[in-house]
Order: structure tokens, then C-alpha cells, then sequence
């Protein structure tokens, strides 16, 4: 028998067989024994449920007759691991892979509290891996903006302790069944994006804190899904999920200023996608 608390490990597969397989493949290393691991596919069209099963038969894979995005495929698998024992929940995108050592040192934060309610990892781009995506989220309700501390810089060890963060990445989170039984399961009404942001919100309102965890390590393809790091479609869903967020979150005072950041860092942000389409 182990002490070791059960993990499971909730991935979110959309069309993505190539992706999810080598994430799945990237699991296959890690060091911590007592997990499993569930795929929720999205209604895929590319054959990705037969295609999984096959390469990994050791994998639950729970058919979804509809897309229901981030956070309702994120849900169903939830909903599943509570009922089939989880003690620990991780969320991981599909289009990730992982170091062999990231959820144990990830389990070992979450349990080094009582008070701790979500753990994040250092996160790398897959295609330049020495480069941090995510070193962890910090949230401003003056501009009504979100940003990952640490983004485009070289690791050269400035983010290696441990600390209290605002915001846990959707990309890759763990988190306890105590923890969801208080502050709830992801929201589904927002479209895409914001979610996670929500989701560590609320956690913190219910006398949690959230941690990052330089120690695990992850690489991360960006925004595959929504069509790459910088597309429209991308820019268009997250300003209106982030509109909901702030709606909600945000006091009164807030709302003096922020609208108006909000409307500035997204029309910057429109002028770089118009001059990257013209390179």
C-alpha cells in the first residue's frame, strides 16, 4: 500500500489526437506511482477516441456527445474522479508534456499546508524550452488585465522559490476534493478562456491560497486549439471572458478605470495581430 494520496490526472482532448498522444506518452515517465489518468474527448471528428484507446489501454477515455469546451470537458472528467475515489485532481492540456518528477513535487506542495488550495508549475514553451511561459499569474482589477509573471524571459533561476500566486494557469493545476467540495467546479459559462482565473478566484475566497512550484516542470504548446498564440479568434474570447470576469470580481471603483485599460491593452494587442499578418 501507498501513502501517497490518488491523483488523477484530467485531460481535455479536442481534435488533438497528435498532441494528446504525446502528452499521454510524456505520463507514461513520471515518478509518482498512485495516479490515473482520464481523457475526456470533445466530440472529436479525427478518430481520436479509437486512436487513444488503442495506443494507451490502461487510460479511462470518456466519449462527449457535444464539445463542451475547456470547462465542461473539464468538468465531466472531475465530476468522474470524485465518483471513482480521487483524492487529488490535476488538470492538463493535451498539449503538453511534462518532466517525470512534476507531480511529485507538485503533490508534495499541496500537502506541505493545510491552507494550500491549488498548486501551478513553472511552465516552458515546448518549441523553446529553456523560455517560461508561466511562473505564475498575477491579476490587476485596476486595468482589468491578467499576465504571467515571467513570461518570454530565459530561465536563469529567477523564479526557483516557491510563493503565493493570484492566478493558477488552466494548463496544468492541481487540486484536492476538499477544496472543490468548498469552492465549487469550474464555471461553465465562460466561453473560453478566464476560466482557470475564476476557478483560483473563488478558491481564494474560500480561505485558500494558491502556490507555485518552480521544482515541477512543464512545456506547453501555445493555444493550439484557438488557432495559435496570437489569432483572432483567440483575442476576441478572451476579452469578452475577461469582460465577464472583471463584471463580476471587480468593485465599484474599478470600473472607473478599467473599462478604458481594458479597451487600450486589447487595441494594442489587435495592432500587433494586424502587423504579424502582414510579415
Amino acid at each position: 500500500m501507498t501513502s501517497d494520496p490518488l491523483v488523477f490526472i484530467i485531460i481535455v482532448n479536442w481534435n488533438g489526437t497528435h498532441d494528446t498522444l504525446a502528452c499521454l506518452e510524456s505520463l507514461s515517465k513520471i515518478s509518482y506511482v498512485n495516479h490515473r489518468i482520464i481523457v475526456v474527448d470533445n466530440a472529436s471528428t479525427d478518430d481520436s477516441v479509437s486512436i487513444l484507446r488503442r495506443s494507451f489501454p490502461g487510460i479511462a477515455v470518456l466519449e462527449m456527445q457535444h464539445n463542451l469546451r475547456f470547462a465542461g470537458g473539464n468538468n465531466a472528467g472531475m465530476r468522474h474522479a470524485l465518483d471513482h475515489g480521487a483524492e487529488l485532481l490535476m488538470l492538463l492540456n493535451n498539449d503538453t508534456t511534462v518532466h517525470p518528477q512534476f507531480l511529485t513535487h507538485m503533490v508534495s506542495c499541496l500537502r506541505s499546508g493545510p491552507d494550500i488550495g491549488m498548486v501551478a508549475p513553472k511552465i516552458y514553451y515546448q518549441d523553446n524550452p529553456h523560455t517560461i511561459w508561466f511562473a505564475g499569474g498575477r491579476v490587476s482589477m485596476w486595468t482589468g488585465s491578467m499576465s504571467h509573471i515571467g513570461i518570454r524571459e530565459v530561465d536563469k533561476g529567477q523564479f526557483d522559490n516557491p510563493r503565493e500566486i493570484q492566478y493558477a494557469s488552466g494548463c496544468c493545476i492541481l487540486t484536492s476534493r476538499p477544496v472543490i467540495e468548498r469552492a465549487g467546479l469550474l464555471d461553465e459559462s465562460y466561453y473560453m478562456y478566464t476560466e482557470d482565473a475564476d476557478w483560483s478566484t473563488r478558491v481564494v475566497r474560500a480561505g485558500y491560497a494558491l502556490m507555485f512550484e518552480p521544482k515541477a516542470e512543464v512545456w506547453h504548446k501555445i493555444s493550439v486549439s484557438a488557432g495559435g498564440h496570437l489569432s483572432w479568434y483567440k483575442m476576441k474570447n478572451k476579452f469578452l471572458s475577461n469582460l465577464r470576469y472583471f463584471a463580476r470580481y471587480a468593485s465599484w471603483y474599478h470600473w472607473l478605470v478599467f473599462p478604458w485599460m481594458s479597451i487600450v491593452a486589447n487595441g494594442l494587442a489587435g495592432l500587433r495581430y494586424l502587423v504579424r499578418q502582414r510579415d
